[in-house]
């Protein structure tokens, strides 16, 4: 299916509309069936070479602040829309190198960056913990100086890319506060062979650190600043994880689309019911709704405003949920074929779900909103 991309004609873009064409013929002449082979480790190592090699992690990789934020978020919704892993890879990348990109040294990000774009080595994003997702201030992983090194040891969990990552961006208490890390894999002392299992599969695991030794010059901006650094690479995809959904969602309503004009029912077709309509129409306007929210905070962050916490947490709430239930309504529109496995749209309803946590929860999104507009009203 080639999704529908009326929204290109909005405002937010100038100049995209060639961007997102051109992903999505690319995803449909190189991505086939492959992409949903049981082996989601091999699945992803052959999409970041090939993503690298056609030039498309450049735009996740980026080089700078946030780079052009719109580009990002149209590439992740084209690639999800082709399938849940493309997108994974493409973002996964993204998310393990902008620290790098933004707080990394100039002879860390000549080291990781160009390898990253180019597809020739895999990254990943190393903050949450057993006890420590949403509440980054409850870190308890740590890194002692010891000379020219730091030595690291705690635990991190549901690390995307755990155990095929080359490199890990890892974030720790230090005497500063916490600290970032860029730490290679393999490395003596860090163990990413407990692999976890969720129901849209992908590379993730368990990391465990015990005395593993990081160069000092391996830390992301200065020491101490590792909880800037994660902001500041999360404020940048968060937004993304709206335009994921976004693409799920809009392939959501493409496959309920030709199902209901397809299948007869009762002397006529299921499109012809008006509870079908009805659902229909629900899930369309869902579906803009959260594009004007996503490419708003994207629009916002490329024409320089700096932070766009507010903006993007709606984007990031709103789209998700929005997604969820397109996704669901699909799966009741095509009733027994919604739920065979391998289905696209039950592939859709497992993959979607993990957005409404990932990034910041649905209920956290919903807590900085609404501080955001306290500060505001106090101000």
């Amino acid at each position: 299916m080639t999704p529908r991309f009326a929204h290109l004609d909005w405002p937010f873009f100038e100049g995209h509309g060639k961007l997102a064409l051109d992903a999505d013929a690319w995803a449909r002449d190189s991505l086939g069936d492959w992409v949903h082979d049981p082996d989601a480790d091999a699945v992803c190592r052959r999409l970041v070479g090939a993503m690298g090699s056609a030039g498309w992690l450049r735009y996740a990789v980026g080089n700078g602040e946030g780079g052009d934020l719109r580009a990002l978020c149209l590439l992740r919704e084209v690639f999800a829309y082709h399938g849940g892993l493309p997108d994974f890879a493409f973002a996964m990348q993204g998310l393990g190198t902008r620290s790098i990109a933004l707080c990394g040294s100039e002879a860390l990000k000549a080291r990781y960056l160009p390898e990253a774009a180019a597809g020739r080595s895999i990254a990943a994003f190393a903050l949450s913990e057993p006890d420590a997702g949403s509440d980054v201030g409850a870190l308890s992983a740590r890194a002692r100086r010891d000379g020219e090194h730091y030595v690291l040891d705690g635990v991190k969990t549901w690390i995307s890319n755990g155990g095929i990552a080359d490199f890990y961006v890892v974030f720790a208490r230090t005497d500063e506060a916490i600290s970032a890390f860029v730490v290679e894999a393999p490395s003596d002392g860090l163990d990413a062979s407990q692999r976890i299992d969720i129901v849209a599969p992908h590379p993730m695991a368990t990391l465990r650190f015990t005395q593993c030794r990081v160069p000092a010059t391996n830390v992301l901006g200065a020491p101490g600043e590792g909880f800037k650094v994660a902001m500041r690479t999360l404020d940048v995809f968060r937004t993304t994880v709206a335009a994921a959904a976004l693409g799920l969602a809009r392939r959501a309503l493409d496959e309920a689309l030709a199902r209901a004009t397809s299948r007869r029912m009762f002397g006529q077709r299921l499109a012809d019911f008006q509870l079908t309509q009805a659902r229909l129409a629900d899930m369309a306007t869902a579906i803009d709704a959260a594009a004007l929210l996503t490419y708003r905070a994207a629009w916002a962050r490329d024409s320089g405003v700096q932070r766009v916490t507010t903006e993007a947490s709606m984007a990031k709430m709103f789209a998700t949920e929005a997604a969820q239930q397109v996704v669901d309504s699909a799966v009741q529109l095509l009733g027994g074929l919604g739920v065979v496995h391998g289905h696209p749209v039950e592939r859709l309803y497992r993959e979607v779900r993990s957005l409404r946590i990932y990034e910041g929860a649905t209920e956290v999104q919903k807590l900085i909103i609404a501080r955001q507009m306290l500060r505001g009203a106090a101000a």
